[in-house]
């Protein structure tokens, strides 16, 4: 699974609950960078590393050895949480892991290097691994 090498502080703050902010579409990660086809979000949430790692492997098994693939995304966020049966206070809970916070438009994944309909089958399947709405993008033809 994913997770930085190094972190500079080991446990973040909550961050913004405001449903406006989450919403707000991404301005960074929304257009196709290396590959012919991708798997754009469409809905807020935060992904953990084991949900980009299921997604990865269904879509590198799905487009075999010829296609290539990208992950556009890698989480460095950490998320804590606290036991079961644990009283409040007490301080903060235990590092549990890692996450991506994804905004609409952010391209997640890319493909290339095969032909669009075992691309879209793959991208299908790893968007059926992952918290978000998605929808698959192809890039615009040269004109």
């Amino acid at each position: 699974m994913l997770f930085p090498k190094k972190v500079k502080y080991r446990k973040w703050q909550s961050g913004r609950k405001n449903e406006k902010v989450q919403w707000a579409p991404e301005t960074r990660g929304i257009s196709l960078a290396f590959g012919s086809f991708g798997l754009k979000a469409m809905s807020p949430a935060r992904v953990r590393s084991n949900q980009i790692e299921s997604a990865r492997k269904a879509t590198s098994r799905t487009i075999g050895k010829t296609g290539k693939m990208w992950t556009r995304i890698f989480p460095d966020r950490p998320y804590t949480s606290k036991p079961a049966q644990m009283g409040m206070g007490k301080g903060k809970g235990d590092l549990q892991g890692y996450v991506f916070e994804v905004r609409p438009g952010r391209v997640l994944f890319e493909v290339d290097g095969v032909d669009e309909g075992t691309a879209v089958k793959a991208l299908m399947k790893a968007g059926a691994k992952l918290p978000v709405k998605t929808k698959v993008v192809r890039r615009a033809p040269k004109e």
